[in-house]
């Protein structure tokens, strides 16, 4: 036989003071707060946070492999080859066979695509310096420096 079941009150406010407590909790949150205004400010440029990203390893490593691309963003190839599409097909890359390895295809930016990665990263510089406003100097430093010993690429 069942218990009957007894209502209770609905909670007023909800409280996350145990989660508030994690690093990863606080982590997500923040880039949840930086990822929504970074799509606000790419958006009219017609880019996301993956297609800038890709877009500027491309412009700033001139001939690099799919395969590279791919391991700097730390995405699947098959993931990829979805973003290198989207940027060709708007004439913002090339992709054309390596030499010595015709499965291979070396990437390079157009310079319509260097172009609309400078206006990228200069929207994308503006809105790091608005949203991190909130630190003085040496927080964002210490930011920064954390940040990098997690990803542990120091």
């Amino acid at each position: 036989m069942t218990q009957p079941m007894h209502s209770m009150p609905a909670v007023d406010q909800v409280s996350d003071d145990t989660l508030r407590r994690l690093a990863g909790y606080n982590l997500k949150r923040a880039f949840n707060v930086i990822h929504a205004d970074l799509g606000e400010v790419l958006a009219p440029l017609d880019l996301r946070m993956l297609t800038f990203s890709a877009l500027t390893l491309i412009a700033d490593n001139n001939g690099l492999t799919q395969t590279q691309l791919a391991e700097a963003l730390a995405i699947k190839r098959p993931n990829l080859v979805v973003i290198v599409d989207e940027l060709e097909g708007r004439g913002l890359i090339l992709r054309n066979p390596v030499p010595n390895d015709r499965r291979a295809h070396a990437l390079s930016a157009t310079l319509p695509g260097r172009r609309l990665r400078d206006r990228a990263l200069a929207a994308v510089l503006a809105h790091e310096a608005r949203i991190l406003a909130v630190l003085d100097p040496q927080e964002r430093l210490a930011l920064e420096q954390a940040l990098i010993r997690i990803r542990g690429t120091a």
